[in-house]
């Protein structure tokens, strides 16, 4: 490959790169929505405004119920999708394809901006414009691979996922701009690099805030840039690039790159105050916030594991990820993991102990090869630095694909610069040819090409519901989630009809999925649901296991839906179920220490509508207000439940806290309702018109 060949088809690779991942996703984009994409989108209608205003813009962004910090700029988002063509997954998945492009493109100028950071610059003309074609092949290189690696598909199609390529919209752009700003410091040679000193805090605050908004990883930018500078830059004052050095020679100048200070270049304490301020102070404060609810054991009881097992087990995913990056498998790559083995001690199973010294291995490999090789070490310690938040302390489920989105990126700074080295000869091409190079392009081809493959296969099995729904059962036989929505997709296809195909079919991955012990209560529900819905019989070992699962562990979020969505049925009057199971699985739920306040909203709406008990209705609703004061719903079903109850003055001391919870007047739908119910119409707070004085 000549200079000159290089520098046409430069430009051109990234397009067709882009090409190429817009045809493979194509068809993934006409599928369905999947898993927590309901409760997030689908059934919640806080992101389905039907105008354009301040408050429905604000109630929507408010709406998440997936974090505390809701994570509004993706709530905002998916208000847009929903303005701009409803509930109809196509234009939601597209918008998601959009941002996967635009993330592309960034990874490209990223890629390209470490490449030559990490190269030594040669003296002659000819040579640096060499190098930079390189940089621009390999950087597309690693740019295409990361696009269309199989491991970052979910981070597309599954729309809630959005969060998490948005949240990476901002790191990639904030990297971008700190790595810009810290070469404009090391060219400068008049004013100390002041406008790039101001264009890394630039990128190191105001980007991370944004992209906070959109999910708490974009938290990492400043754990990222960190990584770069003490690998790449060294906290360095003075420029190490070759043209700023012209009394030395080639291999000096590379030496000063490699060894960092042996130039006699000086530290930039600007740099390391600014880190101090962006990543130590945040972490310090993070730790001590995050350790109480770390620590306690009420954290853990909806888990199958406790912080030691999940550190355990985490060891072995981690590397796990590794392998499914570059040589994924469909069984692998399962989307639902939930069958995966806990560890529960370093030798239980075996590869625990092979993951820690992996991890261990690994960490050695940073330190060991920064100053020999620091793009090898750049992209291991971003690898491990991207799994830092949800890997390690925080008491989230232990696998999830879509969480090496970044990490990816490391993985392939590693791997692809290594495979696609361009030797000297295609600079120069007199000299000898590296033949010995023609294995590794070999396999980087091949690797491309699988990872294609494998991509477009699984983006048409998520074109269509129920193929994806059968491809998922398939690559994890033994996942409980895998079954139930192979059996969950039947139903829905069988339209409750008993005559239907698919009726018949959704019993046995229903009740395989019962089967599980670790399993939620979802296939039990499932089954329950449907026999109802079209008046079969409910066998009795349905009812039994789910009471005797809610017994045995406290009630995770897919149990609480399953009992809504049961209660919900019930009061809707579409399903005759028996209310002496319905109130034995409720009190088994309730059972346990420090029940949610979902769960006793549930209960209430339930003991009120169904039981006709409302005094049991108002106790557990006022729990709920107790155990979430700040959430608005709650509190405002004890009011209408108060004025149904003839107690307006208690009814009327719960709308100045319901005020002060109007931001933005998000509320004053709802409290212009409340004030119209008898008696309310005096009520104290009320401003004349709406909340927004709060």
């Amino acid at each position: 490959m000549s200079l000159r060949l290089c520098r046409r088809a430069g430009p051109w690779l990234l397009v067709i790169a882009l090409l190429v991942t817009t045809i493979v996703y194509w068809p993934g984009l006409f599928g369905d929505w999947l898993f927590d994409d309901y409760p997030n989108i689908v059934n919640n209608p806080g992101v389905q405004p039907h105008e354009v205003s301040v408050p429905a813009l604000v109630r929507a962004a408010l709406s998440s119920p997936a974090s505390e910090f809701k994570r509004p700029l993706a709530s905002l988002s998916f208000a847009a999708n929903y303005l701009a063509g409803g509930l109809n997954p196509w234009g939601w998945k597209l918008f998601n394809l959009v941002v996967h492009l635009l993330n592309g493109v960034l990874v490209f100028l990223l890629a390209r901006m470490l490449l030559l950071a990490a190269t030594p610059s040669s003296s002659s003309t000819q040579a640096k414009d060499g190098e930079r074609w390189q940089a621009d092949i390999v950087a597309t290189l690693i740019a295409a691979g990361w696009m269309l690696l199989p491991i970052n598909l979910t981070a597309v199609l599954y729309v809630v996922q959005r969060e998490e390529s948005m949240a990476n919209l901002f790191v990639l752009l904030g990297l971008v701009g700190y790595v810009a700003g810290r070469r404009h410091m090391l060219r400068s040679r008049e004013g100390g690099g002041w406008c790039g000193f101001v264009l890394c805090i630039a990128n190191l605050i105001l980007v991370t805030i944004v992209g906070l908004l959109t999910k708490e990883t974009a938290a990492m930018l400043p754990l990222y840039a960190f990584l770069i500078e003490w690998i790449l830059f060294r906290f360095s004052r003075a420029s190490l690039l070759a043209e700023e050095h012209p009394a030395h020679d080639d291999a000096s100048t590379e030496a000063s790159i490699t060894h960092g200070t042996r130039l006699g270049t000086k530290q930039d304490w600007r740099i390391a105050g600014l880190f101090v301020v962006v990543l130590a102070l945040p972490l310090l404060i993070g730790l001590i916030w995050l350790l109480p609810n770390v620590l306690s054991s009420a954290s853990w009881a909806t888990r199958d594991f406790t912080l030691g097992t999940r550190l355990l087990s985490e060891a072995r995913i981690i590397c796990d990820y590794i392998v499914w990056t570059l040589l994924p498998t469909p069984h692998a790559l399962s989307f639902y993991h939930d069958q995966f083995r806990i560890s529960t001690g370093i030798l239980s199973p075996w590869t625990t102990l092979a993951g820690l010294l992996g991890i261990a291995a690994l960490i050695a490999l940073v330190f060991w090869l920064r100053r020999r090789q620091p793009l090898v070490a750049l992209g291991i310690a971003l690898y491990l630095g991207c799994h830092l938040m949800t890997g390690t302390i925080i008491a989230l489920e232990l696998v999830y694909e879509h969480r090496n989105y970044f990490a990816s990126f490391g993985v392939l700074l590693v791997v692809i610069p290594w495979l696609a080295a361009i030797p000297p000869w295609a600079v120069q091409p007199s000299a000898h040819r590296y033949h010995w190079l023609q294995p590794r392009r070999t396999l980087l081809a091949c690797l491309l090409l699988w990872w294609i493959g494998l991509t477009a296969a699984t983006a048409y099995a998520w074109g269509d519901p129920l193929r994806l729904a059968q491809q998922l059962a398939a690559r994890a036989p033994d996942s409980p989630r895998a079954q139930y929505e192979l059996g969950r997709t039947y139903i829905i296809y069988s339209h409750y009809d008993p005559a239907s195909p698919y009726t018949q079919l959704a019993y046995a991955p229903l009740e395989k999925a019962a089967s599980f012990p670790e399993s939620s209560i979802l296939p039990q529900q499932a089954l329950i649901f449907m026999n109802s819905r079209m008046d079969r019989p409910l066998k009795p070992q349905w009812w039994d296991s789910m009471i005797a699962k809610l017994k045995a562990r406290k009630p995770g979020v897919q149990d609480e839906s399953s009992l809504a969505a049961l209660a919900q049925c019930a009061r809707d009057g579409a399903c005759p179920l028996p209310t002496d199971r319905m109130v034995q699985a409720f009190e088994a739920a309730l059972d346990h220490p420090g029940p949610s306040a979902r769960l006793q909203s549930t209960y209430s709406d339930y003991a009120w509508n169904v039981l006709g008990n409302h005094a049991l209705g108002l106790h557990m609703i006022q729990g709920a207000v107790k155990d979430a004061p700040n959430e608005p719903a709650y509190r405002i079903t004890l009011v209408r439940m108060l004025v149904a109850a003839g107690s307006i003055d208690k009814a009327r001391e719960e709308l100045p806290p319901l005020y002060r919870l109007n931001v933005g007047g998000r509320l004053d739908r709802n409290l212009s309702e409340l004030r119209s119910l008898p008696g309310m119409s005096e009520a104290p707070g009320h401003s004349g018109t709406t909340g927004h004085a709060y």
